[in-house]
């Protein structure tokens, strides 16, 4: 044992002799001895010695045993070493006087060696256990001040995300919307309706632009997922090299590069919705995988060997004809039905024109906050302007026009040049007259009745014809031709109904995921066994069978087919 492991004692005696034979005895065990012949000498030694155990004498000069002993508790440096008395007298009085002292034990004089031995042994192993429980109690405090703290740093830190989350919610939720237009009322009511079914997949589909991302970040925000966390993820933006890993992670040395474990986009969106946008352009081949992840909860890093466990809502969303991607064999028709659980349709902007003033006028306001300065007005001419635009690029178009307008105008009126639109290019420094705007505002309606003439003369017309005939480009041809088919007015009096009839069935095809309605149309066409689930095949067999049957028949064949054929 080293010099410094051994235990210490201090004997405290006036007699020298007394010192010698308990140093004689005490040594056998050895032990460090340490000793003093005064009380004031006693004190100084254990204050810079700190012993184990100290052997005390009651009856001194200057300064009795008991002082010392009291002296000694006094003091916080010295006040746990244990004090074992000696005593010349065993009554029942000095005993008392040094226990109130503060002594733990007593030795009688004159004591015998093996007494003194094991009183101290037992003495010192109390101490180190006594020693040892104040460690590991101080420990224990550090422990639970620590937890206490980190408790309260989650406390705060749920607090704030509870907060954060809210806001999200506000700016995300369906409050969050803006339109009053038919169409928009009945996406935010399908939007309600999804979001309690915080496990059901759910499928965007709409133009670019549209807002489909919106929707999702409002489906996640009021749905009981809004703590945790969203994840938007461009399935158009991810190598297709990397695309598994990006997905669902990898561990260290999977492949060349990869240096540490990485979390996928799935395991990051943990309790929370993974959006998948433009899902269409997933590579085919990760497609099972990921059916797999949907069916089961479960993904296997790229390299592991172990799978983990995940819970994920996943919302996609697409620009693409997802119909004829199945057909050519380029997406999964049953992935497809996995993600298609609740479907929502977005229309562009040009479908609901009398939501483009409510949108520009919050683009409006919410960069003239960001750019410090009081949102300006529109004129007249500039709303005009804006109501007769197709908005190829949807509402993000409509939101970069309106920033560049509030530019351009250095927070004035927003002029019709200050509109920066693709299809009606305006000179830096031209200025629209009212009779000018007056001409453009009619424009719509002459060439309207140009298509009816030419489809009264000809029993038709198809996109190509139109630009022809209207020497616009396709998207205001295309424009056009919807606004017109919708309100029934290319087809024959006698054939609007069977214009109508086409455009559902072609609708139907498009959303081919909605089983219940395919099913019972599909049954009506003696096309599916009793019990069985509609494909995509046998859906589109039946509605080519049922459309042909019906042209054929009527032997007219619809102006609106020639834009879908």
């Amino acid at each position: 044992m080293s010099e410094d492991a051994r235990p210490k004692v201090l004997i405290v005696d006036d007699v020298p002799a007394n010192l010698n034979i308990l140093r004689d005895a005490l040594e056998k065990e050895a032990y460090r001895i340490f000793a003093a012949t005064s009380g004031p000498g006693a004190l100084r030694i254990a204050v810079a010695n700190r012993p184990e155990l100290i052997l005390l004498d009651v009856v001194m000069p200057e300064m009795d045993g008991y002082e010392v002993c009291r002296r000694l508790k006094a003091d916080e440096a010295t006040r746990d070493i244990p004090v074992i008395f000696i005593t010349a007298r065993d009554e029942k009085e000095s005993l008392l006087r040094g226990f109130k002292a503060g002594g733990v034990d007593y030795v009688v004089k004159p004591f015998a060696e093996e007494e003194v031995l094991v009183r101290a042994r037992t003495h010192l192993e109390l101490s180190r256990l006594n020693r040892e429980l104040l460690r590991k109690n101080r420990e224990l405090s550090a422990e639970i001040e620590r937890r206490q703290q980190a408790e309260a740093a989650r406390r705060q830190a749920d607090e704030q995300l509870a907060l954060i989350s809210e806001q999200e919610a506000q700016r995300w939720g369906i409050e969050g919307f803006v339109g009053r237009s038919q169409v928009v009322q009945e996406i935010l009511e399908e939007v309600r309706q999804v979001q309690s079914a915080s496990n059901t997949s759910v499928f965007i589909c709409g133009e670019s632009g549209t807002g489909k991302e919106l929707i999702a970040r409002a489906l996640h925000f009021g749905s009981p997922r809004a703590k945790g966390p969203f994840v938007p993820v461009n399935c158009a933006a991810i190598p297709h090299e990397l695309a598994e890993s990006a997905l669902f992670g990898h561990v260290r040395g999977a492949f060349t590069g990869a240096t540490a474990d990485h979390k996928g986009y799935f395991e990051l969106a943990d309790g929370g919705t993974l959006f998948l946008d433009e899902i269409g352009d997933m590579p085919l081949e990760l497609q099972a995988k990921l059916l797999r992840v949907l069916e089961e909860g479960r993904l296997q890093p790229v390299g592991s060997g172990q799978e983990r466990a995940v819970d994920a809502r996943v919302v996609a969303a697409t620009n693409a004809d997802l119909a004829q991607a199945i057909a050519q064999g380029r997406f999964r028709q049953d992935l497809y039905f996995r993600l298609a659980r609740f479907t929502i349709d977005v229309p562009p902007l040009r479908q609901r024109p009398e939501d483009i003033p409510l949108l520009a006028m919050h683009f409006l306001d919410l960069y003239a906050d960001e750019m410090g300065i009081a949102a300006p007005a529109f004129s007249p001419e500039a709303l005009a302007r804006l109501r007769a635009y197709s908005f190829p690029g949807n509402v993000r178009e409509l939101k970069n026009i309106i920033e560049y307008a509030l530019i351009k105008s250095g927070g004035a009126t927003i002029l019709p040049d200050h509109l920066r639109l693709l299809d009606l290019p305006l000179a830096p420094s031209a200025r629209v007259s009212r009779a000018q705007l007056g001409a453009a505002e009619t424009q719509t309606a002459g060439d309207e009745d140009r298509i009816l003439a030419y489809v009264q003369q000809h029993g038709a017309i198809t996109n190509a014809e139109c630009r022809q005939l209207l020497a616009v480009d396709r998207r205001r041809a295309t424009y056009l031709l919807d606004k017109m088919n919708a309100a029934g007015l290319l087809g024959a009096p006698g054939n609007r109904a069977l214009v109508q009839l086409w455009q559902s069935w072609m609708m139907a095809l498009r959303l081919c995921a909605r089983d219940a309605r395919l099913e019972s149309f599909c049954k009506s066409e003696g096309r599916l066994p009793s019990g069985s689930r509609p494909t995509f095949s046998c859906v589109l067999k039946t509605v080519r069978a049922y459309l042909t049957r019906v042209i054929f028949l009527t032997w007219v064949e619809p102006p609106a087919c020639k834009r879908y054929r």
